[in-house]
């Protein structure tokens, strides 16, 4: 991703400076090599057991995740590690086939992570290689559709748009939750072509929506890096007739922690088209006030953990960016809201629009306008 946003110049640099931190953080005798890509093995020998490797997973989480500052960009990366222990005679592609297998669980646990390789991950990679041939077909063969949760203005109690929610219904498996493959997705790149698709999908169904009621549609971190975004917004929004200002795009933090020149600038280019921009699940991950103020949002989306909680810290962070948000000119939307209790505590944090089960669960495009009528 750092070649296709900052150059295959800073990429290169940055492999260096990551090669310059995994030998810092060796003995003189390992061996260090490139994969190929972002990858890298390091072989040890002569290691006490499992806590030598996990000291040393531990200090190049700590050395390579630090910030890299290269050429006036300041670059933070995300660093999994799979180890893999042998005290006996082994395959070499064996003993690399563990550690692979260990560091995509470590992927699947989230940044900054190591985990060890065990024997039942075998089945797991099995499980999950079946489930990425099913997902690349799945497009194809138009096993995706969406459905549509509404959010609410906490002023009038009316509905000013739904977002789209993505779902697979699959012959055998089932209906997949996508939490069971959204990660998969994001891992082999098919996430964009995926997000390609809804962004289309959701516009062509929305148009067709009464009045001006908004369809929010997210975007992954891959996808908001991606060349093709603009094109593929711009694409979407002549196809079909749905005008820009009805079209509302989720962006998660994650897309945010790259190069912040970069940021800002596809952030501007989208809201030249005349799309709305909100910040979505704020305050699940290195999510800070300052983000607000130093991206052009128009609306930012409380994560639903906050919702949930009756402490005091969930208190004061409702408290804390609906009163900046509204001093930005901000919309604030309390995510999750599924009791009567929540919704009361949401008013006095005066949050603006409310989206949940409380107010109403996610639909298929059929089932949009009996809603809406229901609701006059």
């Amino acid at each position: 991703m750092i070649n296709d946003t900052l150059g295959h110049g800073i990429g290169d640099q940055l492999l260096k400076k990551v090669a310059d931190r995994l030998r810092a953080a060796c003995r003189k005798e390992d061996v260090i090599a490139r994969l190929g890509g972002d990858e890298f093995v390091i072989l040890q020998k002569g290691i006490v057991g499992a806590d030598d490797a996990e000291k040393l997973a531990g200090r190049l989480v700590d050395l390579v995740g630090r910030t890299y500052v290269l050429s006036g960009h300041t670059i933070n990366v995300g660093v999994s590690i799979g180890v893999a222990i042998v005290d006996g005679p082994v395959q070499p592609r064996d003993l690399l086939r563990n550690a692979d297998l260990a560091l995509y669980e470590a992927k699947r646990a989230g940044r900054g992570r190591y985990r060890f390789f065990e024997s039942g991950m075998d089945a797991q990679l099995h499980e999950r290689r079946e489930l990425e041939i099913d997902l690349r077909r799945a497009l194809a063969l138009k096993q995706f559709q969406l459905a549509y949760q509404p959010f609410v203005d906490l002023e009038t109690d009316t509905v000013i748009g739904f977002e789209a929610l993505l779902r697979w219904s699959h012959p055998t498996r089932g209906n997949v939750p996508p939490l069971s493959f959204i990660g998969v997705a994001e891992e082999n790149g098919l996430i964009v072509k995926i997000g390609e698709w809804v962004l289309t999908t959701a516009c062509m169904e929305a148009a067709g929506w009464p009045g001006k009621l908004i369809v929010a549609v997210n975007v992954s971190p891959l996808q908001f890096k991606a060349d093709t975004l603009l094109e593929t917004v711009s694409s979407a929004l002549a196809r079909s007739g749905l005008a820009p200002e009805r079209l509302e795009l989720e962006i998660t933090e994650g897309a945010l922690l790259a190069d912040t020149d970069n940021v800002l600038a596809t952030l501007h280019a989208l809201r030249a088209l005349g799309v709305k921009i909100s910040m979505d699940d704020f305050g699940t991950g290195y999510s800070s006030l300052s983000y607000l103020q130093k991206f052009p949002f128009n609306k930012i989306k409380i994560d639903r953990s906050f919702v949930s909680g009756d402490d005091a810290d969930s208190e004061a962070i409702l408290r804390a960016v609906s009163g900046l948000g509204s001093n930005l000119g901000m919309a604030i939307t309390a995510e999750g809201v599924e009791t009567a209790e929540q919704l009361k505590r949401i008013r006095e944090q005066h949050c603006t629009h409310v989206q949940g089960y409380l107010t109403g669960r996610p639909m298929a495009q059929a089932q949009v306008a009996n809603f809406l009528s229901e609701r006059l």
